[in-house]
Formats: structure tokens, sequence, C-alpha cells
């Protein structure tokens, strides 16, 4: 686990502040950021620049719930731990890729149940493109990190990479992997210059294109079409390969 977790509590009851801030005092991994009594004073706070890994984050709040709060947050956003006396906002909750969802009265070890979660999926998150070592190993290569393995992979036979949620899809020509970290991370984070953003859901080696017709990008089997938004960026990059 990471020696320090940041994170910051949004709730507009005191006393539920009070308690998480006492969890958050029992958990070691944890380092408190802020203690936040409504949603708005939280947007304000991620606008201006402060920093959290996690956000424990109440529902139910005045002028703005805490799934709103949590559509609106800047990227990289937080992880999020809903906090809520209600269950019924549980499916809301998840199709926002939550980290948990935990109902009133929390106690100490479902909130570490939580947390546990949450430090895990970070780490994840980190270790899920590393650079390769640098004995031996080819300038296309890296190590992916796929479900419990490190999985050595020669980029040069990746097609393209697309997003699913939370997670992102490196394709090549024959294989599929599945790597637990969002396609803007893997874009800030490729050393490659010829992976190109082509979509807001794809980002494609312009090396293995085949054919581009009608804003589609043919790759082998594939067809991958061009965003909108992306055309003049991503025929300005090609053009300068």
């Amino acid at each position: 686990m990471p020696a320090s977790f940041t994170c910051v509590i949004v709730d507009d009851n005191e006393i539920n502040r009070l308690t998480l801030e006492h969890m958050v005092e029992l958990t070691p991994e944890l380092t408190l950021m802020a203690s936040l009594a409504g949603s708005l004073e939280a947007l304000q706070y991620f606008r201006q620049g402060g920093q959290a890994d996690l956000l424990l984050l109440d529902i139910e709040m005045p002028h703005l719930t805490g799934l709103e709060l949590a559509r609106l947050l800047p990227q990289p956003a937080p992880a999020v731990i809903m906090v809520t006396t209600h269950r019924d906002f549980a499916v809301d909750a998840f199709e926002l890729q939550v980290v948990d969802y935990l109902v009133k009265p929390v106690d100490l070890p479902r909130f570490t149940q939580a947390v546990t979660r949450a430090l895990d999926r970070h780490q994840l998150q980190v270790a899920a493109v590393a650079p390769a070592p640098v004995i031996d190993t080819p300038s296309s290569e890296l190590f992916i990190k796929v479900g419990t393995k490190m999985l050595r992979l020669d980029f040069n036979e990746v097609l393209f990479i697309e997003a699913m949620s939370t997670y992102s899809i490196l394709v090549t020509g024959t294989q599929k992997h599945i790597v637990y970290m969002t396609l803007k991370a893997l874009t800030d984070r490729l050393p490659f210059a010829h992976f190109v953003r082509a979509h807001r859901s794809y980002i494609v080696n312009t090396q293995r294109i085949d054919a581009i017709e009608d804003n589609m990008l043919q790759l082998g089997k594939y067809e991958v079409p061009i965003g909108k938004s992306y055309q003049e960026e991503f025929y300005r990059q090609i053009r300068g390969l």
C-alpha cells in the first residue's frame, strides 16, 4: 500500500464528518487534506487546484448532490467512495464507477474494506504501464500489468487502444489485453510518438494504419473512426511523422 494516500471528506452533517475524520485518523495509509461541509465548497477546492487521491463523498447535500459533484470533478478526478443513509442511490453511484458505496452509520471494518479497495485500484493504475528494464529490452517494449501478471508487450504489434469505462483494451492483430488504466492516463504515459489520439475512445498506432477513407482508419481487420473534434490535430500529427 502507498505510504500516504491523501483524502478529502465532503458531508454537510458535522457529526458524520467528525466520524469519518476519526476513521481516517485510525487508518495509517490515509492523510486528510480537507474536511468540507458542502459540495459547492468541494467543487471550488478541486477547481482551484486542490488535490486528493480519495474523496469520501456524501450523496444528499443541498445545492449540488454528491452524484452531481462527482460528474463535475476536474480530471484526473480522485477515486470516490460514496457515503449515504439510503441504498437507493447504489445503481447511480456505480454507474459513475465509484470505488465503493457505504451506508450510514459506517463502522470501521466496512470503512477499512472500502479504503483497501481504493488503495488496491490505485496500485493497479500506477503499475498498469511500467517502463521495461533497460537491460536487453527493445525500445518498443513495455511491461503491462494484465490481471495479476506483468506482460512484456511489443508496442509495435499494438494496432490501437480502446477506452472501456475505467479500463482500456490493447488490440494487436491476434490478441486483446485488458489494462486497468484509463485511456487518458495511457495517453499521458506512453513514450511512443506514433501513438496518437484519434477519437475520445481510441489511441491508434499510426505506423499500423493501412488506409484512411471518410475519416475511418483501417488497421488490419479493424476500422477505427476519427472523431470530429480530433480530426484537425490528428491529420496534423500524421503529416508530421
